[in-house]
């Protein structure tokens, strides 16, 4: 069973989106809210697997409701740890075409799925389970967009996300790089020669060293550093 918390600043997608999850036996809505702070302090009482943010909420002070929600390390002083297993929320977005390149702020700020608004019940439904499983979720018009973003951003600044980089062992990049490139952990460890157990263990050093919380980050990191490069 996963909980979802709903956010949105628009009534009638508030009310829809309830309507629709709350059908779903395995889901379950334990919050809907309008306000941005309103979702943090609802998101570290309630602890959702899984916030759903939509509405123009997902396209204005949205990016520091994510942040605030990704890492609520002032909260969690007070309430304990964010979820049954210690980590935050997972947030999915529903973003409006046109609004694609916005999701690389989202992105960063700790989002780990985005979804266009028009997309299917069953693909928003999949999504969420997709996401509050720990995997990630993007379309492909949104990875073309990131890669867009990505292509004319300035270089990145050195850090420790720089640090992360050269911490990655060979084998740790080449995993990254096939990640980067949309390969599944099946593909990866046939394509390796390694077991998928492995795999995962591999996306999950390499998600700690950079400082990610899921694949979809290490995809733009992937690229923001030029191990791969986005075709012309």
């Amino acid at each position: 069973m996963a909980s979802v918390l709903i956010v949105s600043d628009q009534s009638l997608q508030r009310v829809g989106l309830r309507m629709l999850l709350s059908a779903e036996p395995d889901l379950t809505v334990v919050g809907d809210t309008a306000n941005g702070a309103e979702a943090v302090r609802m998101s570290a009482a309630l602890r959702p697997d899984v916030v759903l943010m939509g509405g123009d909420r997902s396209r204005t002070d949205g990016t520091e409701t994510i942040r605030r929600i990704a890492h609520p390390s002032h909260l969690t002083a007070v309430h304990g740890p964010a979820g049954p297993d210690g980590q935050p929320p997972r947030i999915l977005v529903l973003t409006s075409a046109g609004h694609e390149g916005q999701a690389y702020a989202a992105l960063r700020a700790g989002a780990g799925g985005f979804l266009i608004e028009d997309s299917t019940a069953r693909e928003l439904t999949a999504a969420i389970r997709i996401v509050a499983a720990g995997d990630a979720v993007i379309t492909p018009e949104l990875t073309r967009a990131l890669i867009d973003t990505v292509r004319h951003a300035r270089a990145p600044r050195h850090g420790e996300r720089a640090i992360g980089l050269a911490s990655l062992t060979e084998r740790e990049r080449d995993v990254l790089v096939a990640v980067a490139s949309g390969w599944s952990n099946a593909e990866i460890a046939a394509r390796l020669s390694i077991a998928p157990t492995t795999v995962k263990s591999h996306v999950s050093h390499i998600l700690t060293k950079i400082g990610a919380r899921a694949r979809v980050q290490a995809v733009a990191f992937a690229y923001e550093y030029g191990l791969v490069q986005p075709a012309a």
